[in-house]
């Protein structure tokens, strides 16, 4: 359990204290699970894109299932603001564990409708239209997932680590990546193509369906940071109105910092096997290995840039990581484009994913560091849902009509470079105050 001190500057200071479930690693394994979830099944669905557009999709074009498919996948993140002002004002009413506990069986529910969903070919226009119900469930419940795992994350940091205390989060995230993009790799390479459009690629959506079980059932053991005086006050002042009120410039401000982490995310971690498969003529096993070298070093390396934003600050990491970003993707995507081979794919992923977790961890503390504990989980959900719901969600579908429109295969490069000056430029309009969320 954590109290809260007012700051001067009407921030509230935590002052740690023990806490139900220890150690720290299983608090931390508790709250990474549902975000986790959330990451193993966009993985498991970008990947299988193509097959879930041809069974729930059927169109003469390819491409034309393809777009359907990753547009459904898009429609989820509509729902994440919504989910978002309604949950993460929930979190902030009546506490995070709550909170949690409601979104990752929200969640588990979504993922088990596509696992177990009747094709068209059985129950016709019903079937996308189960697919589409079980994209907004995950999208609404994902919305307040991150935004109020990643408050408690911080508020249950010591005094000088929330950059490494958040930077499980995306750690946890990479080991999902590298679970889903695992299995969907081996049942590629050990089925055959009928098998694996018969059932096959149901089996990691029934795996995922048993994390909601178990992770609500380990939650439970989380004790509680949201104090019982700020749960009184947000109970009678709606934390939404407080914090559009006095929040607003933050909140926009912050959602554009986040840019080009959510659209970089959707584009090296779940669009890239597609991107290889259509446009460099990889094979999909082959292409999958692309993506578990991503999860492996997320795994590895975000705890690392959590360190070092801790000692550098978060403006000044996420700048180095986004310049970088954009210096380096044009020329990434050239080389892809000129060397179509694994062992290219497989070098240019690991120097991008060591790019992007440089900004992408620490923007996630930066998020947390905007806001007062009583607005906290309303703030970063509603700024991260707005970051995806704009510029990340929907990334698949806008670089593949982008590649389909201008026939070209650097076409992702120009997406994300947009979006990393975006990003940069947004930096100048939000505050840094090292420490100001520490204990004394």
């Amino acid at each position: 359990m954590q109290a809260t001190t007012p700051t001067a500057e009407g921030h509230d200071r935590i002052v740690t204290k023990p806490h139900a479930l220890a150690p720290t690693w299983g608090v931390v394994t508790a709250v990474v699970l549902g975000n986790g979830l959330e990451f193993f099944d966009f993985t498991v669905y970008s990947f299988f894109a193509s097959i879930i557009g041809k069974l729930y999709f059927p169109s003469h074009v390819p491409l034309i299932s393809l777009l359907a498919a990753v547009g459904t996948f898009g429609i989820g993140f509509l729902l994440r603001p919504l989910g978002a002002m309604v949950l993460g004002g929930y979190a902030d009413r009546h506490g995070r564990k709550k909170a949690m506990n409601l979104t990752i069986l929200l969640m588990a529910a979504g993922t088990g409708l596509i696992g177990f969903a009747p094709t068209y070919a059985s129950i016709g226009l019903a079937a996308p239209a189960i697919i589409l119900f079980a994209r907004m469930l995950q999208g609404f419940s994902a919305g307040g997932e991150v935004g109020t795992a990643g408050a408690y994350l911080v508020e249950h940091a010591p005094p000088g680590r929330r950059g490494l205390q958040s930077s499980w989060l995306l750690a946890g995230a990479g080991g999902a990546i590298l679970l889903g993009a695992g299995l969907g790799a081996a049942l590629s390479t050990v089925l055959s193509q009928q098998a694996l459009e018969s059932w096959g690629w149901r089996v990691p959506f029934i795996l995922g369906l048993l994390i909601g079980p178990v992770g609500a059932y380990i939650r439970r053991y989380l004790d509680e940071t949201l104090p019982e005086e700020v749960h009184g006050r947000e109970a009678r002042n709606a934390p939404l109105r407080e914090l559009f009120r006095n929040h607003l410039r933050t909140v926009l401000a912050v959602s554009s910092v986040a840019a080009v982490g959510t659209s970089a995310t959707y584009v090296l971690m779940y669009y890239m096997p597609t991107y290889a498969t259509r446009s460099l003529g990889l094979p999909m096993s082959t292409a999958l290995l692309s993506s578990c070298l991503a999860g492996l070093m997320m795994l590895v390396l975000c705890p690392l840039a959590g360190m070092i934003c801790d000692r550098i600050g978060r403006k000044r990491a996420i700048a180095i990581g986004v310049i970088a970003m954009a210096v380096l993707i044009y020329p990434s995507f050239m080389l892809l484009k000129a060397f179509p081979r694994i062992e290219v794919l497989l070098g240019v992923m690991s120097v991008l994913v060591c790019i992007y977790v440089i900004f992408a961890v620490p923007q996630i503390t930066l998020m947390a560091e905007q806001f007062p504990q009583s607005v906290r989980a309303s703030g970063m959900s509603i700024v991260y849902a707005i970051a995806v719901a704009i510029f990340g969600g929907f990334s698949q579908l806008f670089v593949t009509l982008l590649i389909a429109w201008t026939e070209s295969a650097l076409a992702p490069a120009g997406y994300l470079l947009a979006l990393s000056l975006i990003s940069v430029l947004a930096l100048f309009f939000v505050k840094e105050e090292p420490g100001q969320l520490d204990a004394e």
